[in-house]
Order: C-alpha cells, then structure tokens, then sequence
C-alpha cells in the first residue's frame, strides 16, 4: 500500500509549505539574491536539495555515490545566476521530487526494501554495529524531512525579499 502521508509530506500539505508553490513563481533574480547575515541564496538551497535527493535516489537504486567528507561538498558556489539556469534548476528539482513521489507510491513489500548504507559515511557516531537496517520508506521519510527544513528557509527567504506569498498561496501568519 503506497504511504500517502509521506507523499503529501514531500509535496507539502498540512504544515509543510507546498515545495512547487514556494518555487514556481520566483524569477531568476530573485533566487539568486543574498539576505544579510544568511550564507545561501534559494538558487544554492535548491541545488542542496538536489544534491541530496539524487544522491539518496541512487542509494535507493542500490548505486550510492560516495559520501561526502564535509558537509560543504554537498552545497554549490555562487554563480551568475540565468534564467536557463535557474530553469534548470528547478526542473530537476521538480523532476526529482516526482521519483520520490513514485517511491512513496510503491507498495509495502517495496517501501520495505533495504537500502545499502552511505557508501564511505563514518562519522565515528554509529557505534551499535547491529541497527535495523534502513528502508527506502526510511530513506524517502528523511529527505522529505530535509526538504521540509530548507523550503522553510526558503520561504523565509522570500519573505526577507518581499516576495511572500507565492501566486497560489502560502500562510502569510
């Protein structure tokens, strides 16, 4: 049975602004603008969002690429930032969120499948060699959690660039 909660988590519903709302109306410009005291602009979070989505879909596919060794390696440098770029940008992004979407809606004998671990993650923490094995529910869960995090920062963002709410709607209280 396809876990319909975790589908509406990843396209937003409840308390979790919608990600294509947050994204579907916001030029070029904007995404590519810096807010003070803040270290990304929305262009670098979405491609973080992507970085992480691809690389967690591959390890689904039982093909993980290496795991980064810093936490940087996984956020891209400020660039010029173009329309075609940006474009392209958030049609992966979108392209990315439906295969999540696709896994969520997979039967429980598929959510359950184990994932093979971070290829190369040792970060010293996972002393207790014998845990549970990971699923690809467990897998799509977390980065629908991750994803939450950042679209929030990325609505906060837009509102610090007074471009909140987007065209169809968002909480504005």
């Amino acid at each position: 049975m396809p876990n319909l909660t975790l589908r509406e988590l990843l396209y937003g519903k409840g308390a979790h602004v919608s990600p294509i709302a947050c994204l579907e109306d916001l030029p070029a410009s904007l995404a590519d603008q810096t807010v003070a005291n803040y270290p990304h602009n929305i262009w670098q979070i979405v491609e973080h969002m992507n970085y992480w989505m691809e690389y967690e879909i591959c390890r689904i596919a039982c093909a993980p690429p290496a795991y980064p060794d810093h936490a940087i390696e996984s956020w891209p440098q400020p660039v010029p930032l173009t329309d075609e770029k940006w474009s392209a940008t958030t049609k992966r992004f979108y392209t990315l969120l439906d295969r999540l979407a696709r896994l969520a809606d997979s039967d429980s004998e598929t959510l359950s499948q184990p994932v093979p671990p971070d290829a190369g993650k040792d970060d010293g923490k996972d002393t207790d060699k014998a845990a549970r094995p990971v699923t690809v529910e467990d897998v799509v869960t977390q980065i629908s959690a991750h994803n939450s995090y950042h679209i929030g920062q990325i609505a906060l963002l837009r509102r610090q660039l007074n471009a909140w709410p987007p065209k169809s709607g968002g909480d504005t209280w």
